[in-house]
C-alpha cells in the first residue's frame, strides 16, 4: 500500500512539473511570435498619440517573460488564473463557461469513435470477411488523408451534427489498431483450439480474444482522449461552436498570453492524465489477468 501511494506521489509530481513545463513554452512560444505586443487598435486612425501610448504600456507587463511567468504562478497559488486581454474578461470565469461544451463534444465524438471502430474491428475479426474489411480499411484511409479542418468545413456546408466531426477524425485510428490487437489475439493457440472445438463466438471473444488485448485498447482510450481534445481546436473555430477549441483560436489571433497559458496547460494536464490513467488501469487489468 505505501508503494502504491509513493508511486501515485511521484506520478502526480512528474504531472505537475510536465504541465508547469509546457505553460511556460507555450507562453515562450507566444512572447517569441511576430508581432508580439502590438494591437490591432493602434491601427485606428482616430487615435491619439496618447490613446496609442497607453495602449502599448498597457502591453509592458508581458514583455518580460520570467516576471510574467513568476507573477502567473504566484496568482494561480492564490486561485486567480488572470484575465484575458482580449476578451476583457477573468480566465477562470471563460473556462468554466466553455469547458462543458468542449467535454461534451470529446463525449459525443469518443463514443461515437469507440461505437463505430470496436464495432467493426469485432466484425471483421470473427467473421473474417475480406470484403468488410477491404471497405472498412478504405474508409479509415480515406478519412486519415482528410484534415481535421477539411472535415469540419464539410459538415458546415452539409449541415450536419458538427459534434460528430470528432469521432470521424479519431474512428480510424481506433479502428486500425483494434483491428490489428484482437487479430493477433484471435491468431493465439488456445484460440484456434477452442474455435476448433467449436466454441461459440460470444464466449470466444469475450473470454479469449479480448482480454489479452484488453491493456492495449486501455492504452488506446487514454490515447484518443487527446487526440480528441487537440482535434477540438479547429474543429470547434471552424464549426462556431462555442467550447475551449474555439477560445484558443480567439486567443491565438491576439496573443492573448494570459488565456493561452492556461489553455496551453489544461491541454498538457488532460493529456497527462488520461495517458497515466490508461496505464494504470492498463497494468492493473495485466496483474489481476496474470
Amino acid at each position: 500500500m505505501h508503494l502504491k501511494l509513493s508511486g501515485l506521489a511521484k506520478l502526480a509530481v512528474k504531472i505537475l512539473t510536465v504541465v508547469l513545463l509546457g505553460g511556460f513554452l507555450g507562453a515562450t512560444l507566444v512572447r517569441l511570435a511576430p508581432g508580439f505586443g502590438v494591437d490591432e487598435e493602434e491601427l485606428d486612425v482616430r487615435l491619439s498619440n496618447e490613446s496609442i501610448q497607453t495602449l502599448r504600456q498597457a502591453q509592458t507587463t508581458d514583455q518580460n517573460l520570467a516576471v510574467f511567468y513568476f507573477h502567473y504562478l504566484n496568482r494561480v497559488l492564490h486561485g486567480d488564473l488572470g484575465t484575458s486581454r482580449t476578451l476583457q474578461r477573468p480566465v477562470s470565469q471563460l473556462l468554466a463557461e466553455r469547458m462543458p461544451e468542449t467535454l461534451k463534444s470529446i463525449g459525443l465524438g469518443l463514443a461515437f469513435a469507440w461505437t463505430l471502430g470496436l464495432s467493426l474491428a469485432i466484425a471483421i475479426v470473427m467473421s473474417r470477411a475480406w470484403y468488410l474489411d477491404l471497405g472498412a480499411s478504405l474508409l479509415a484511409g480515406t478519412l486519415l488523408c482528410l484534415p481535421a479542418a477539411v472535415l469540419a468545413l464539410l459538415f458546415v456546408l452539409a449541415q450536419a451534427p458538427a459534434r460528430l466531426v470528432l469521432g470521424l477524425i479519431v474512428f480510424p485510428k481506433i479502428f486500425r489498431f483494434s483491428r490489428n490487437l484482437l487479430a493477433r489475439s484471435s491468431s493465439l493457440p488456445h484460440v484456434l483450439t477452442a474455435r476448433a472445438k467449436g466454441l461459440g463466438n460470444m464466449r470466444l471473444l469475450v473470454w479469449h480474444i479480448l482480454p489479452p488485448a484488453a491493456p492495449q485498447l486501455l492504452a488506446l482510450a487514454g490515447v484518443s482522449v487527446s487526440m480528441a481534445f487537440a482535434a477540438a481546436i479547429p474543429i470547434e473555430a471552424l464549426c462556431d461552436l462555442p467550447g475551449i477549441g474555439q477560445l484558443a483560436w480567439k486567443a491565438a489571433l491576439g496573443r492573448d498570453i494570459a488565456l493561452l497559458i492556461n489553455l496551453t496547460m489544461i491541454v498538457t494536464l488532460v493529456t497527462l492524465v488520461a495517458n497515466s490513467a490508461s496505464d494504470l488501469l492498463g497494468q492493473s487489468f495485466h496483474r489481476a489477468s496474470a
